[in-house]
């Protein structure tokens, strides 16, 4: 075996002699560190100018809705037609464009008229189902910027293995058509982006702007220029069509959805004959004396955190309480069952603290 370790020094050389050698190799490691970093920089930047309008999506506004980066379909907005630019792939079908506004694919489906009083759980408050959509968007809204460093502090950085190995799970190959749902700041859409190649292609979608916006920024920093950024609602996936793509993901997103029944039909929808559905979601743990302990860090220490960090301790109360809302591993795999899905099966990590469920669409 090759020894990797670098060449010791003289051990009869001066004592100040090795520690100034040491130095003097930390200080070369250091700027051949900052030199890389800036050339990656460099080339992210110079990939950045093919990007089709990447300076009109500046602001969370300006991101499309319900179409790929840089496109726009031609909806009616309160009366206002929007550019007639050619649609992509990811719009809506022909049939269905006259019966929809712009943002009616992540306008909230859940009204007065279409559920009544029917109640569902915002955490442990129960909320009228029209009123959760919101209140869940007012949360992601806030912790929009602070949400890559708050999972790092919360997890202490476990979040990372936990997404490696649902990817590892993902038999995702060069070539295939990726929706990430739920992708926020883009973790694994960047990870599908590098996998999928030139010939493939990803869609990074999310419910919230200021999440997607977040995303969007990080991947095309990164030179992902094989990634199209969607606003949709994951109950409907309205913009897109039946059978588009090879692999699904949602990753800690399914227990903020107030109908997650119809998500997962919505997602069999979309995935071709033979695609595969991963959940990567906070589940159950196994361990009764793990799950006393992680109760009382989940409702002292995240609060805490929040408030610190990302200036609000009310919203990660609230996504605490919704991790114990959320239904239980055999639970979640029979509802996955009941939406169709085939060759159903989950991994318990952490003791079943976090939990990746698998389904294919026969």
């Amino acid at each position: 075996m090759t020894d990797h370790t670098p060449s010791k020094p003289n051990h009869s050389a001066d004592p100040s002699m090795q520690a100034s050698s040491h130095s003097h190799i930390q200080d070369k490691l250091i700027k051949e560190s900052i030199a890389h970093k800036q050339n990656i920089s460099a080339l992210a930047q110079a990939r950045q100018s093919p990007v089709p309008n990447a300076a009109e999506f500046t602001q969370v506004a300006d991101l499309p809705v319900g179409t790929p980066q840089g496109q726009q379909t031609t909806m009616p907005n309160n009366n206002n037609s929007a550019n007639n630019v050619p649609v992509q792939p990811y719009s809506l079908p022909t049939e269905k464009q006259g019966a929809f506004n712009q943002r009616d694919d992540i306008n909230n489906p859940h009204t007065a008229d279409t559920d009544g009083a029917e109640e569902t759980h915002f955490g442990y408050q129960t909320v009228n189902k029209a009123e959760k959509q919101a209140r869940v968007a007012d949360v992601f809204t806030s912790v929009a910027k602070k949400y890559d460093i708050m999972n790092d502090l919360m997890s202490f950085g476990i979040h990372r293995l936990w997404k490696r190995y649902a990817i590892s799970l993902s038999g995702v190959r060069a070539g295939q058509h990726v929706l990430d749902i739920a992708g926020g700041t883009g973790d694994l859409a960047k990870v599908f982006s590098r996998e999928v190649g030139r010939n493939g292609h990803v869609v990074l979608s999310d419910i919230n702007a200021a999440m997607l916006e977040v995303g969007r920024e990080r991947l095309i920093n990164a030179g992902c220029n094989n990634v199209d950024f969607v606003l949709a609602n994951a109950e409907t996936l309205a913009p897109f069509e039946d059978n588009s793509f090879d692999l699904l993901t949602i990753s800690f997103g399914l227990r903020n959805v107030t109908d997650k029944d119809a998500a997962l039909r919505s997602m069999y929808r979309v995935l071709k004959p033979g695609g595969r559905l991963l959940i990567l979601e906070f589940s159950k743990p196994i361990f009764e004396p793990l799950s006393k302990a992680y109760d009382l860090y989940s409702f002292t220490a995240l609060p805490i955190m929040g408030k610190i960090v990302a200036n609000d301790s009310e919203s990660y109360k609230y996504l605490a309480e919704s991790i114990r809302m959320h239904p239980d591993q055999q639970t979640l795999k029979q509802m996955m069952q009941q939406a169709g899905f085939e060759n159903c099966d989950y991994h318990n990590l952490t003791a079943g603290i976090v939990a990746v469920h698998r389904g294919f669409k026969a």
